[in-house]
């Protein structure tokens, strides 16, 4: 269970901060993580959509129809004012995590 809300933690800071600059649609979203991270981190659609969907019953993200870049019909996300509170906390405590990691690293086994 742990490692599940690792990786869940991780996916919503990732969508977090992608809608911290600006309104994006699913689809959006996973590419802007893709060019952003330069092509080493992929969201594929199955994690996505539930991720937004509890985002958004957290009250961190909300949603509304409007139209995409090619004329389709597309749910728009963007970030609320918890969701803000929710990235600050999130990036926090991801900035930690390097050097907690290196302190496990140096620790000399025998």
């Amino acid at each position: 269970m742990a490692k599940l809300d690792l990786l869940q933690g991780t996916l919503d800071l990732l969508i977090l901060k992608t809608l911290a600059l600006g309104p994006q649609h699913g689809w959006g979203i996973s590419q802007r993580i893709q060019q952003i991270s330069e092509n080493v981190l992929r969201v594929n659609q199955g994690s996505l959509y539930p991720a937004l969907q509890r985002l958004e019953t957290a009250d961190w993200i909300d949603s509304e129809w409007g139209a995409s870049e090619n004329n389709r019909q597309a749910k728009f996300y963007k970030l609320t004012k918890k969701g803000e509170r929710q990235l600050k906390e999130a990036t926090a405590q991801c900035e930690r995590m390097p050097l907690a990691g290196q302190r496990i690293l140096d620790v000399e086994t025998t």
